[in-house]
């Protein structure tokens, strides 16, 4: 028998595995390194940008839209709850749950309109702001 020159085919099938699998790892590696700098090179799509400024405004706005909806849903189901227990104790059903989920949907709307800022808060004594004097509020009604 002959022997192979170094150059040669490898003599058993292990070793021409071996071979080929390097060949085969060698040219991933490549195409696994030209699609890296590629997706370097590519801006990333519109609006993702590290900034986490922005990504705390994107939390914040989804939890004032937690709150707003908590708000409003628990306006609605304490109204439903009194209209219920007043319909069992008065026996006037369906009328009190009917006026009391009315006013419960009113007031959770008005909870909203208050959470954004579109409606004043109550003031504390109900009567007169301390920050205006007497003239001040003469004025305003003429």
């Amino acid at each position: 028998m002959a022997q192979q020159e170094p150059g040669d085919r490898p003599v058993d099938d292990a070793q021409a595995g071996d071979t080929v699998s390097s060949d085969h790892s060698a040219d991933l590696e490549h195409r696994r390194r030209a699609l890296a700098e590629a997706l370097a090179r590519k801006p990333g799509p519109k609006g993702a940008d590290d900034d986490p400024e922005k990504h705390d405004q994107a939390g914040s706005g989804f939890g004032a839209a937690l709150k707003l909806s908590s708000e409003f849903i628990g306006g609605v189901l304490v109204g439903a709850g009194l209209g219920y227990l007043a319909d069992e104790f008065a026996g006037t059903r369906p009328w009190g749950m009917i006026v009391f989920l009315l006013l419960g949907f009113a007031a959770g709307v008005l909870n909203v309109l208050r959470a954004t800022g579109r409606v004043a808060e109550p003031r504390a004594n109900g009567l007169r702001d301390p920050g205006r004097s007497t003239r001040e509020r003469s004025d305003k009604s003429d």
